[in-house]
């Protein structure tokens, strides 16, 4: 008995110095986020709300109002100017939107992608799921490697060559859109050009056929799960603590997985042609096999790299798109004269023409202004960040090396300063003529880490946008919200719903 008492006491003790340690290593890292704020609260910003947690129940309440974070950092950057800080536990946040200072940082590769996101989006809730591919690789010569092997897939050379797949499944969507109009049927447009762009990435980048608008598929709802999961595991610290949230964790995994899995399978298919020497497509699938290295050398960290650029391609390579398109549609049916002058454009550029041909892209110029313009008041991506090692100035305030910097195209694009009357969609902002905008305008983000797939994004935009204008006249069904949905990208909430007729007035 004697014995047991003892343990109990040592137990006891052994959990109080536990307990006292725990303690002692809260109040350090209490003491650091006070050190910080000391660090940085010389540079304005709106009120904390909490002392640990920053301002994230802001971030919180504003998702789960169903609102848009963005405005709130809009707000934020009319109020307090174009630097303001932001905290969120120990990371100090900067967000800019300075043009010149927006230039120095990303026109360099001097500032790398930071470590908060990098960190958000390797992992979804322990399921590896961006990893180190090439929109979060931090290490420069990694990103580099990545980005050199990668290239030749989005020279101008080989997007030539994929004209005839845009066109291909574009016309899929035509042929659904023309049995809508004969039945009178209702178009929900995000839904059928989310199809249309994930059966282009599917075919060009990949070689595989998945023809979403006659086949049912687990992808689009896989691929939406993974970005609202991102959009928690970002904006939410402790999602993953709370119980209730399991199930939707569970389904985030694996949704992860299916992803995962599948590139699996399409890599090894395609290693497998390869070994036979069979002939393969210099596509984006064969770029992420060569960015691999030689296979008789690769770890298994190549092995997940591979895994984490076919995650990256299949979703960053049609989910932007897809809502970009479906903001176009909606802001072309709410203004019928800018509609008019694009469809003349397109009359007289394609006219009665079923295939449209990449010299046909360039004389669209009409079209061109319209999709910049959209991207404008609706950037797809809405922002990035960089990590700043270094003080630095900004607009005249002093930042201390250690913070992230946000950059936000949907902040810029919404100010008067840059934009007159912002909310005014007008294509003639992008007329050749025009003053091009000066850093306040990058939703493919700029310099070296920008998009490697936004001429790759626009080809595909301009002839779905083409046909369609060509072929259809297009009204929004009543009673629809044009408000924002935020899922990590940005969608129209309504899903743009379209009434479709045949146009008659063609010549």
């Amino acid at each position: 008995m004697a014995v047991f008492h003892m343990i109990l006491s040592w137990t006891a003790q052994a959990l109080v110095f536990v307990l006292f340690l725990l303690f002692l290593a809260f109040l350090g890292y209490c003491l650091y986020i006070k050190h910080l704020h000391m660090k940085y609260d010389h540079i304005p910003g709106p009120p904390r709300d909490s002392f640990l947690f920053g301002h994230s129940p802001t971030f919180l309440k504003v998702m789960n109002e169903g609102g848009i974070v963005h405005d709130k950092f809009l707000e934020w950057a009319e109020t307090y100017g174009p630097v303001y800080r932001l905290n969120l536990l120990h990371y100090p946040i900067i967000c800019v939107s300075c043009p010149e200072a927006t230039k120095e940082i990303l026109m360099s590769s001097k500032y790398p992608k930071d470590d908060f996101l990098h960190k958000r989006l390797f992992n979804l809730f322990g399921q590896r799921f961006l990893g180190n591919g090439l929109v979060t690789a931090k290490d420069h010569e990694l990103w580099y490697k990545q980005r050199r092997v990668m290239d030749p897939a989005f020279s101008s050379l080989y997007l030539r060559g994929l004209m005839g797949t845009f066109n291909e499944r574009a016309e899929k969507l035509m042929t659904e859109l023309s049995d809508l109009a004969d039945q009178k049927t209702e178009a929900k447009m995000l839904q059928l050009v989310n199809c249309v762009t994930l059966d282009v990435i599917a075919k060009v980048a990949f070689g595989v056929d998945l023809d979403l608008l006659s086949n049912s598929s687990t992808f689009p709802k896989a691929i939406e799960m993974c970005l609202k999961g991102m959009v928690y595991n970002i904006r939410d610290t402790f999602f993953a603590l709370k119980p209730k949230n399991r199930p939707f964790i569970n389904e985030v995994r694996e949704s992860c997985r299916l992803l995962r899995t599948t590139g699996a399978q399409w890599i090894q298919d395609r290693k497998t042609a390869m070994q036979n020497g069979e002939e393969v497509p210099k596509d984006i699938l064969t770029q992420i096999i060569k960015s691999a290295g030689k296979e008789e050398s690769m770890t298994q960290e190549d092995e997940d790299i591979m895994l984490d650029n076919f995650v990256t391609f299949f979703i960053a390579g049609q989910e932007t798109t897809a809502n970009q398109l479906a903001f176009c549609i909606m802001e072309l049916a709410r203004h019928p004269d800018i509609l008019q002058k694009v469809k003349q454009e397109v009359d007289d550029v394609i006219g009665m023409k079923q295939e449209i041909s990449y010299d046909d892209l360039g004389q669209l110029v009409y079209l061109s202004q319209v999709l910049k313009e959209t991207l404008r008041i609706y950037p797809t991506a809405p922002g990035t960040s960089r990590e700043l090692r270094q003080d630095m100035a900004i607009d005249g305030v002093h930042v201390p090396g250690g913070a992230i910097a946000i950059f936000s195209s949907y902040v810029c694009g919404r100010m008067d300063k840059f934009f007159k009357d912002p909310m005014k969609f007008d294509p003639d902002r992008f007329h050749p003529d025009a003053p091009k905008p000066y850093y306040c305008y990058f939703p493919f983000a700029l310099g070296p880490r920008s998009c490697l797939g936004q001429n790759f994004a626009q080809m595909e935009a301009k002839v779905v946008m083409a046909k369609l204008l060509q072929r259809f006249d297009f009204t929004l069904v009543p009673g629809q919200t044009y408000d924002l949905l935020d899922t990590g990208t940005l969608r129209p909430k309504s899903g743009v719903v379209c009434s479709v007729r045949h146009r008659t007035h063609k010549q």
